[in-house]
Formats: C-alpha cells, sequence, structure tokens
C-alpha cells in the first residue's frame, strides 16, 4: 500500500490517473498531449503507477495501452475511509450545522 500512496502523492501521476478516468486505454503518445513534458517524463510516471498496480498495460499490435485498474484505490477507500462511516460522519456534520444555525444549504 506503500507505493500506492507514493504514486497519489504526485500530481502529475493523479493527473495521468485522471486521463486514463476520463478516456480508458491509451498510449503513450496520446497521454504525452495531456501533459506538458516529455515522453520519457511521462513513461517514468507510468512505471511508478504500473509498479503500485494503479495502471495496468495491454499490448495490442505494436501499441502499448495503458488502463486504469481502480482497485488498490478501492482498498485504500476500504480501509482508511470507509471504515469512518461516512453515514455517522454526515450525520454528525448536519447535526453540528444544525446546532450552529448554518442549516441554509
Amino acid at each position: 500500500m506503500d507505493t500506492v500512496f507514493k504514486a497519489l502523492a504526485d500530481s502529475t501521476r493523479r493527473q495521468l490517473l485522471d486521463l486514463l478516468y476520463t478516456r480508458n486505454g491509451q498510449t503513450l503518445g496520446e497521454l504525452c498531449e495531456g501533459l506538458a513534458m516529455s515522453r520519457q517524463a511521462v513513461s517514468k510516471h507510468l512505471a511508478l503507477l504500473e509498479a503500485a498496480n494503479l495502471v495496468v498495460t495491454v499490448w495490442h499490435g505494436r501499441e502499448k495501452l495503458h488502463y486504469l485498474n481502480p482497485v488498490p484505490i478501492h482498498e485504500i477507500s476500504e480501509r482508511w475511509i470507509g471504515k469512518f462511516e461516512r453515514a455517522r460522519l454526515d450525520a454528525l456534520a448536519d447535526l453540528k450545522k444544525s446546532l450552529e444555525g448554518d442549516d441554509h444549504d
């Protein structure tokens, strides 16, 4: 899980994940179009995302396609966010707003 957190700590890598979320199965060249950096730099970021299992690659002929793998992010959500039970936190937040008189959302 440390590799996932390390991979997510960088804004460029998060941007790459966003690009893959928008349109999965992109080549390195297509991903470079959305970023102002060299192919080599993007390739290094993708390697870290692959090491963290956040990106999976599939060869389609001569093209290497990159796909988002949401499973590690889901595992983080389950372990670190889910255990705080969003419903209870939302109820407490609503109660706080009500008690403070700030209920004009």
